[in-house]
């Protein structure tokens, strides 16, 4: 077998990588969007006192901020998989399990697509 890289399991290299490189700008637009609505909020209300602890609609604006931090910190997380998943194409390991190295299955990698198990070990 040698040193050659094995086909991916996801197509040819270069359609996994234009998939993640896809996914992987979504992901930068999502951060980028929850940003700016924690900053809005942040901003809406720098020198007012505004008592959002008895606010009479229901939701304050503590947790309006603290919901859109934790979807920018999640998207993150998803980014920094997503750019893992680019250096393990580059590698030529992209979609082989980390456990026992057979070809994660498509249809995972499409759902996935920074999947690093089979279905098998992911469990």
């Amino acid at each position: 077998m040698g040193s050659e890289p094995r086909p991916s399991p996801a197509g040819s290299h270069a359609d996994a990588e234009a998939r993640l490189r896809s996914r992987l700008a979504e992901v930068e637009a999502r951060i980028t969007a929850q940003r700016a609505v924690v900053d809005g909020i942040v901003a809406s209300v720098r020198g007012e006192n505004v008592d959002d602890e008895h606010d009479p609609e229901g939701a304050t604006l503590a947790w309006e901020r603290q919901q859109a931090a934790a979807l920018a910190a999640e998207a993150a997380v998803e980014r920094d998989e997503l750019r893992a998943a680019l250096d393990r194409v580059g590698a030529g390991t992209y979609g082989f399990c980390e456990v026992c190295g057979r070809a994660i299955p498509a249809g995972r990698l499409e759902v996935r697509p920074a999947a690093t198990r089979c279905v098998e070990h992911a469990r």
